[in-house]
């Protein structure tokens, strides 16, 4: 009988693990970093000849460490969902700056437009999506048009945007934050927290706010942005992002959930019992 359970345990492995083909570290910039790669996830044998929506995601980690392969359920929940899967590396603080950084990310979505073709997807149709310190650089990306601009890369791709518990959509909000809890509570302020790291300018905390440049008719797209809503600062940076972009009559959702933690909510993403990826199915379906 253990034997039965163990070999049907290691059948069903296998099948996980051949739910999708991986072409992993594909360089998006000529003679680039060694972080300027990333990796493009197919279903394992897929016979559609559509070229399939593309799901582009940006790892977390403070901008300072994390790494493309920290994706968990999510290349299987969208290639069984009829989407090709990319995440991308960049270089991270303090080794560059921030603008150069979100350059990186941008530079890695004009590679899947001109490149995702060959792999079967669909160049006209790309979701952006993050969690962390990649829901930021999602948020940015998908509304501050100047980067995606600059490589000649249309805002027009963009189809959807999954911020997933960002708490830097609005920066100049999140440092008043911490900096009045430390005033009030004490303690000891980081050396390099948010200030520092969004360049210790108060023009540039503005500038590298999503919430800054949203406007009407500048193609950004929908938002679907999930938080933790046991996290007082994630819950009132969704809302806020959710509320400036209503007001310039953009769709967005903002969705908290609050049986899990920061790391939990991004693992669980793609789960067959996770309520959040309820709320991403819906989304999906709505943008299709």
């Amino acid at each position: 009988m253990q034997l039965w359970i163990g070999l049907l345990f290691l059948a069903t492995l296998a099948s996980i693990a051949q739910a999708q083909d991986i072409v992993k570290d594909v360089p998006y910039l000529p003679d680039g970093h060694p972080r300027h790669v990333l990796d493009v996830y197919t279903k394992t044998k897929s016979s559609s000849t559509n070229k399939l929506p593309v799901v582009f995601w940006i790892h977390g980690g403070g901008w300072q460490q994390g790494d493309k392969s920290d994706v968990a359920n999510k290349p299987k929940y969208f290639t069984e969902h009829g989407y090709l899967f990319v995440a991308c590396n960049y270089r991270l603080l303090p080794d560059v700056t921030m603008d150069v950084l979100t350059r990186d990310v941008a530079s890695a979505i004009h590679w899947v437009h001109k490149n995702i073709a060959a792999h079967g997807g669909n160049p006209e149709s790309i979701i952006v999506g993050g969690h962390s310190a990649g829901a930021q650089l999602a948020a940015l990306l998908s509304i501050d048009d100047r980067y995606l601009k600059a490589n000649g890369t249309p805002m027009s791709i963009l189809k959807g945007c999954i911020p997933v518990d960002g708490d830097t959509y609005d920066i100049p909000k999140i440092i008043m934050t911490a900096e009045h809890r430390q005033a009030i509570y004490g303690g000891q302020m980081p050396t390099f927290g948010h200030r520092q790291k969004f360049g210790n300018d108060p023009q540039k905390h503005v500038d590298f706010s999503a919430v800054t440049h949203v406007a009407k008719n500048k193609n950004i797209p929908p938002f679907l942005i999930l938080y933790f809503s046991g996290n007082p600062d994630t819950t009132a940076q969704a809302r806020r992002l959710e509320s400036v972009l209503k007001d310039s009559e953009i769709p967005a959702r903002a969705v908290g959930k609050h049986d899990t933690n920061h790391s939990q909510l991004n693992d669980d993403l793609g789960g067959s019992e996770d309520s959040s990826t309820k709320s991403l199915f819906e989304f999906l379906e709505s943008i299709r």
